[in-house]
């Protein structure tokens, strides 16, 4: 419905126009009314008003010169004369106002829906105007943006101020869907419709296939640390719920728009990196991959890591030492992230690795019987893999079962190996889900089995470690909770608050205070 204002002196004159016809049947509502020319002019001015049919002979200011002055204000809406007075002169100034109409009084009702059905039809030729006109713009602005991001055109080519880059804060992210489930889906806009100062919080683009979001100003990018801080470790979302579906990687956080391309890079290449990503695990983030990187000064050969791990996993499985291969699957995950290899590469150093082993195992067949499946099968489970914790589980099973075949009964002691395995990792951002496939189990199975043998569940049990050498740490040293919190595990301090009250009935800092 477009919206009317009716500006007329008499009372009467404004309930008659009202009434004299239905306006919604021609597609106009009328909201105010103005009985001078000074109210006229406030309505205009602060409503913006699609048409308004005004009368000349007005109090405190001639319909006339209230005409003149919305026009001069920069109001473009369409105009009706009412007047008595049917003069020429009037008419002849109203044209120099962009006057739509000039109705005398009373207003005959066929010459009123002529004038509001050519109106509409003029207004609604304006509105799909304006509308593709938008669309364009946008379009463009996503072109503009998407061209800036992947670093084909320089900045001296675009208009920071029309792009809208005025934030002084920016990240990129992108996502894409990371269930199999084709009957779910999901718009990460839904989680990114967040308020900013200048009303601008995100643009999303789709860049080669891949959805991109741009976020601009501080809190957008605050509301994604949130989210990703809540769903990272602590909260993982429900099997099969709707944000169990998407798989999303953040760039840096960057304060100049000329670096926007840089965090969007980042983005882009952790994408790449999500055969890494653990079960159930739905972010990766740059600065976290960055320090992971970072912790080795030397990118082992392919022929480096085929020679260590064939060496430390073929004695360890003969030395039946779970944790110790366990330890090594680990490790042998960090090395791959930390090369350049592609996922093809890395999943033939795996087969040629579970290949070695084989072989190096098969040297015992004379004295054992080792019921090994068969090569095409290996070679096919793990090409097929879309993710390497699916691999290295299938390596863990593999060698579990030559440990059986030769004597080794890890079945019987696995819990064992886990609780050995947490209190020496504690530490490290541990859960079921990332270390199930190390022991050969799927994290659902191997949290029954825990919680049946130590009587409590696997996260209670952790906490319980963790909270138990934060209590030695704050006894023992001065070092401020929030360090004391990341050196047991914890991510969030407040996080870390509520645990350690909920075990011993005090604030970190109470407890510190009553035991020193």
């Amino acid at each position: 419905m477009y919206k009317v204002l009716i500006a007329d002196d008499e009372k009467i004159i404004r309930m008659g126009l009202k009434s004299i016809i239905n306006w919604s049947e021609y597609g106009f509502n009328i909201l105010w009314e103005a009985a001078n020319g000074e109210d006229a002019v406030k309505i205009i001015t602060e409503e913006s008003p699609d048409l308004v049919m005004i009368d000349i002979k007005m109090p405190k200011m001639h319909g006339l010169d209230a005409i003149k002055s919305v026009r001069d204000a920069g109001f473009k809406g369409k105009i009706v004369i009412l007047s008595g007075f049917n003069e020429f002169t009037y008419a002849q100034t109203a044209i120099g106002y962009g006057i739509s109409a000039y109705l005398t009084k009373p207003v005959e009702v066929d010459n009123l829906v002529g004038t509001l059905l050519r109106i509409k039809k003029e207004l609604d030729s304006t509105y799909i105007e304006k509308q593709s006109v938008d669309t364009y713009k946008t379009k463009a602005r996503e072109v503009i943006l998407s061209d800036f991001l992947q670093g084909n055109i320089d900045e001296s080519e675009i208009d920071v101020e029309d792009l809208g880059l005025s934030s002084a804060h920016y990240q990129v992210i992108v996502y894409e869907k990371f269930s199999e489930n084709e009957e779910l889906s999901y718009d990460l806009a839904d989680l990114l419709r967040v308020t900013s100062q200048d009303g601008i919080a995100y643009v999303a683009m789709n860049i080669k296939n891949t959805n991109v979001f741009l976020l601009m100003g501080k809190r957008p990018i605050e509301n994604l640390n949130h989210l990703v801080e809540k769903y990272y470790a602590e909260l993982p979302p429900e099997k099969n719920s709707p944000l169990d579906t998407i798989f999303i990687t953040c760039g840096s956080v960057v304060k100049d728009y000329r670096e926007i391309s840089k965090s969007y890079n980042e983005a882009i290449d952790l994408l790449k990196h999500r055969f890494f990503c653990d079960e159930a695990q739905h972010f990766m983030i740059y600065s976290d991959y960055e320090d992971e990187k970072g912790k080795r000064d030397v990118v082992a050969t392919r022929n480096d890591i085929l020679e260590k791990y064939t060496f430390y996993l073929s004695n360890q499985i003969q030395a039946f030492n779970r944790n110790k291969i366990a330890d090594s699957l680990l490790d042998l995950k960090k090395t791959l992230y930390s090369t350049n290899f592609t996922v093809e590469e890395e999943k033939k150093i795996l087969i040629d690795l579970y290949l070695n082993i084989k072989e190096s195992m098969n040297k015992l067949s004379d004295s054992y019987s080792i019921p090994f499946i068969a090569n095409s099968e290996a070679v096919n489970f793990i090409n097929r893999s879309y993710y390497l914790y699916e691999i290295l589980q299938f390596l863990s099973e593999q060698f579990d079962m030559i440990m059986t075949s030769i004597g080794y009964s890890s079945r019987d002691s696995i819990i064992d190996d886990v609780i050995f395995y947490i209190q020496h990792n504690y530490s490290k951002n541990i859960t079921l889900e990332n270390i199930a496939p190390l022991f050969g189990y799927n994290s659902s199975y191997l949290g029954k089995i825990f919680s049946r043998k130590v009587g409590v569940n696997f996260n209670t049990y952790l906490d319980t470690i963790r909270i138990e050498h934060s209590k030695e740490i704050l006894i023992s040293s001065k070092t401020q909770v929030y360090k004391v919190a990341e050196m047991v595990g914890y991510r969030n301090v407040d996080y870390f608050h509520i645990k350690f009250k909920k075990h011993t009935g005090q604030s970190p800092a109470e407890y510190r205070k009553s035991n020193s």
